[in-house]
């Protein structure tokens, strides 16, 4: 993570500053570019219009790391009603987990059950549960829900972040077990012990993962980047792939080029959180892009 985007994570941590952010006109216009809504409603109004435009989608209920049970324990009704909506409204969407939100930094034993239910319903609808990775701390535990899970059920798949050093490990324990890889460069501010630090190292590492991910005929890889050079090195390997993959972006993020990547005729699946819980997310947003930080501060006090 480049030193810009750590320090744009440590200063949205500060109470004052995420005052502003949420409780200020341009804050809350900020957020609607990259979250769907608050409601459910309003974010199966947008995968609609995605799907109508040709796009794949994930929904993807913002929240994490919550420390009481009932709140885990809501957060997977709330995904069970996900998945009801996809079936009744007919979406060609997924739905993406965080385990922190289903309880994992509670009880272990509780979210690995609750991410069985969601994948066991998801079977029914016809659709996947995809995995999301968070930092550090929870990366061996994710990786072992997973597995356990992908060996039940067959339908899920899970994010790797090239940044860890410990990735190209994770990519060679993961690959046989089928099902999707979300290959992306992670968000989270780490130490050097356990991550790259540099950008150059960072895409390197992308780029060599990507290729060991788009070589394997086992698990269909995700390619979540907005690189152009990334996507580039995709597109060509993606020539001597016969078996399926998909390119996957953020909702709000270099929409043109998703258009144009569709256009072309490729897979593209965008990932779209809603949710009150916002601030987090939108945070990680600010930190990977200067001009989105610049947006807000223009917004604020350039007047």
């Amino acid at each position: 993570m480049s030193i810009f985007s750590k320090l744009v994570v440590t200063t949205t941590q500060a109470r004052p500053v995420e005052k502003v952010i949420t409780g200020t006109r341009p804050g809350r216009a900020l957020a609607g570019r990259f979250v769907a809504g608050d409601t459910l409603d309003q974010a199966v109004a947008v995968a609609e219009t995605l799907n109508a435009r040709g796009f794949l989608v994930s929904l993807d209920l913002l929240g994490e790391e919550v420390h009481d049970l009932d709140s885990a324990k809501r957060a997977r009704d709330e995904y069970l009603e996900c998945l009801d909506r996809i079936e009744t409204d007919r979406l060609d969407s997924n739905i993406s987990v965080k385990p922190t939100q289903l309880g994992l930094s509670v009880d272990e034993d509780l979210a690995a059950e609750s991410i069985s239910v969601l994948a066991r319903r998801a079977v029914e609808v016809g659709t996947t549960v995809t995995i999301d990775m968070e930092d550090s701390r929870y990366i061996e535990a994710t990786v072992h829900l997973y597995e356990e899970a992908q060996s039940e059920h067959g339908n899920l798949g899970i994010a790797v972040q090239s940044y860890m050093r410990r990735t190209p490990d994770d990519l060679e324990r993961l690959m046989g077990l089928g099902g999707h890889i979300r290959l992306c460069k992670g968000a989270y501010v780490e130490s050097e012990k356990v991550a790259l630090t540099s950008k150059s190292k960072v895409d390197a590492a992308f780029a060599e993962q990507l290729e060991t991910l788009m070589g394997n005929s086992v698990a269909k890889p995700a390619v979540a980047t907005h690189d152009l050079r990334l996507i580039d090195l995709t597109r060509e390997l993606a020539e001597a792939r016969e078996l399926p993959f998909e390119f996957q972006m953020l909702y709000g993020v270099r929409t043109s080029l998703q258009d144009e990547l569709v256009a072309a005729g490729y897979p593209l699946r965008v990932y779209l959180p809603f949710g009150s819980q916002w601030y987090p997310y939108l945070t990680r947003r600010l930190a990977e892009r200067p001009s989105n930080a610049w947006f807000f501060a223009r917004s604020v006090f350039g007047r």
